[in-house]
């Protein structure tokens, strides 16, 4: 049997997760997103692939979505409400609590600020939501007789998840995105010791190797208070989920460590909803904040506010949080077209920015114009910082985590294509195993493993009992079958029970396989035994 591997995002691109698998004749659908960097047909995943029909109820065993950004996420309201797939849908509780707000505030954006085509609506966001199973951690669940999943912690953002799969013999890990090392309100990820067939796993920093984690909050920190100090404004553009607690929790605890009375500031009310969330979730955070909850809530900032619209252009210093994360529209680009022309001020783009952002465009080189739109175009003198305050993990983390479950298979997706190649060229090479990087619409044909349940014959089963004793004299102190010993200690004679249990597995048409002795064999093949 194979496992086939239809990859429909994510292939050699970061964007719009999506991969099919078909295990043991399970089809199961992990992640359903959309691409930030699109707003044409490109930006959802090509349904057709998965049935020319349209029928997804039959071509599907189920869906499972590993968190809750929208790369991961975002098309899955499209997917049941408009093109009908009404299957299982299995997410973790925080994901399932957390989504929603996700795909309303990207609604709210693209049609009712943008003007955009309506993709759905907010009742085709709650119907969906209605068709999720929600899964605990370590949960085993039986999708059916014979297909079983489990959810290990991934770290990244809260309720992230990887996922195990078992369809009779055969077994597969797909990580969605995991950070290897904590920060300050995740832990890092965990899973078992597991005998896979495949990994699929996230390659967003194939070649990188971050360095220490204080060192960049420290140079987050002083570029931050060197710009406000000098009467700037700074923008963080981010994601409402994920960064946007990580970084505050910082900023706040700075601003009261230096005694800062520069004002901090969310832009948006999905964020004060988020960090309620968060409060209430506290059991998926790191040992930390979990430890210190009793005292200390760590998402009770004492300096972040709320920011309104008319505050924009207000004088005097400020650091704002805006979303959506990369600068892809939204409330973050419109502040961006505000503070850009100034050289006051600074724009610090803390992740990983996908291609046709204006977040993308900034880090790419040091442009003084950029366009927005055909009939829009910036001036950006303001500074731009790059810092990695990603939540993935980086070359060594992908490296241990595959060292530690070695599969017998990789893929590697949601990557760019030359460190892809690159990093797959040192699994192969370091780890011997093989390892894929399909483009996105291409489908990879893997072998699976496959157990036969074999019977033992009686007269294999009475040699493997009886003894075969050898005895070795040992002389002084000596090494004695690998053992050092001391003679004063140990008596002259070892004695050493080589009993080997060897047999010959024997499988016949209609018949159940047997394992058999070898002396067995030449009867049932009516031939003598021959001595050399």
């Amino acid at each position: 049997m194979a496992i086939e591997t239809l990859v429909l995002g994510a292939g050699q691109e970061v964007g719009k997760s999506c991969v099919i698998v078909n295990i043991n004749g399970k089809r199961i659908m992990f992640d359903c997103g959309m691409h930030m960097g699109y707003t044409d047909h490109r930006r959802f995943p090509d349904f057709s692939l998965i049935s020319p029909s349209a029928n997804f109820n039959d071509a599907l065993s189920c869906i499972i979505i590993t968190h809750f950004h929208l790369d991961h996420v975002g098309a899955l309201v499209y997917f049941t409400e408009v093109c009908g797939y009404r299957g299982p849908v299995y997410m973790t509780y925080p994901t399932k609590a957390l989504s929603p707000l996700m795909l309303e505030d990207y609604r709210k954006v693209m049609v009712d600020r943008r003007g955009e085509e309506e993709l759905f609506t907010s009742e085709h966001i709650a119907e969906c939501m209605k068709k999720v199973i929600a899964v605990d951690l370590k949960q085993t669940v039986q999708v059916d007789e014979d297909l079983q999943i489990r959810a290990y912690y991934a770290g990244h953002v809260i309720g992230a998840a990887m996922f195990y799969v078992k369809v009779g013999d055969a077994e597969m890990v797909y990580t969605g995105d995991y950070n290897m090392t904590p920060d300050r309100h995740l832990g890092a990820a965990q899973i078992d010791r597991l005998r896979l067939d495949l990994l699929i796993t996230e390659s967003t920093y194939a070649t990188t190797i971050r360095d220490s984690k204080y060192a960049r909050e420290r140079e987050f920190l002083k570029a931050v208070h060197k710009c406000v100090s000098g009467g700037g404004k700074v923008l963080i553009p981010t994601f409402a989920l994920g960064r946007a607690q990580e970084l505050c929790i910082l900023l706040d605890d700075y601003w009261e460590r230096m005694n800062l009375k520069v004002p901090i500031y969310f832009s948006a009310g999905l964020t004060i909803q988020a960090n309620m969330y968060y409060k209430m979730l506290i059991g998926w955070t790191s040992q930390k904040i979990k430890d210190t909850y009793s005292t200390h809530n760590a998402f009770d900032f004492k300096n972040v506010h709320k920011f309104d619209r008319s505050m924009i252009d207000a004088p005097g210093p400020c650091v704002l949080f805006a979303t959506p994360g990369m600068i892809s529209g939204g409330f973050s680009l419109e502040v961006f077209k505000h503070w850009a022309p100034s050289e006051n001020n600074l724009v610090t783009l803390p992740g990983y920015c996908v291609a046709g952002t204006v977040g993308h465009k900034l880090t790419s080189g040091k442009p003084t114009k950029i366009d927005t739109d055909p009939d829009t175009q910036i001036d950006v003198r303001c500074q731009i910082h790059q810092l990695a305050f990603s939540p993935h993990t980086d070359s060594k983390g992908i490296m241990d985590l595959v060292k530690f479950l070695s599969p017998k298979h990789v893929m590697l997706v949601h990557g760019e294509k030359p460190k892809m190649a690159s990093l797959k060229e040192r699994i192969h090479s370091e780890l011997g195993i093989p390892c894929y990087t399909p483009a996105n619409n291409e489908t990879v044909s893997i072998p699976s493993t496959h157990y036969v349940n074999a019977e033992a014959s009686d007269t294999f089963i009475r040699n493997c009992l009886n003894p075969n004793f050898t005895f070795k004299k040992c002389n002084s102190v000596e090494t004695c079958g690998s053992t050092l010993i001391d003679r004063n200690l140990t008596p002259e004679l070892q004695v050493e029970d080589e009993r080997v249990a060897d047999g010959i597995l024997v499988m016949e048409n209609n018949k159940k396989a047997k394992v058999v002795h070898r002396d067995e064999l030449l009867l049932m093949l009516d031939e003598k035994k021959h001595e050399v």
